[in-house]
């Protein structure tokens, strides 16, 4: 048996994998029954940057006056670079996101003061997940 980590849309599962003999069979159970589909969600689902570049634009649906800094790649935080309250200039790094074997800065998008840093070492993120805000 191995164990293996799959992160699917951000959500991590942890898997055990059987290995068997070559040309073995083994059953598998039925599927369960279909649920009935959740009520549709009247919010609108933000979408995804189209094309990922080093830094995302200051966009809306933070906190008032915020500039977000948004995960330009689907990847895994590798350093944050700044702390909550620290001055930072347009174009600094802020947090580097490690992707494919690369490191990828995002990087402010304006001066300011960082507001929040919404993200750890080591989280996976996709594209266009909100990483810190900027004031």
């Amino acid at each position: 048996m191995k164990n293996y980590t799959i992160t699917v849309n951000g959500v991590a599962y942890a898997v055990t994998v059987e290995e068997t003999a070559a040309g073995s069979v083994i059953p598998v159970p039925a599927p369960a029954p279909a649920m009935p589909a959740a009520p549709a969600q009247t919010a609108p689902v933000p979408a995804a940057p189209a094309v990922p570049g080093p830094a995302a634009a200051p966009s809306t649906g933070g906190p008032a006056g915020a500039n977000l800094i948004e995960a330009g790649a689907a990847g895994k935080v590798f350093k944050i670079e700044v702390k909550v309250g620290q001055e930072v200039k347009k174009g600094e790094t802020v947090i580097i996101l490690e992707a494919m074997k690369m490191e990828i800065p995002m990087v402010s998008p304006v001066d300011g003061k960082i507001a929040t840093i919404d993200c750890a070492v080591g989280d996976p993120v996709e594209a266009g997940t909100l990483l810190a805000t900027v004031d």
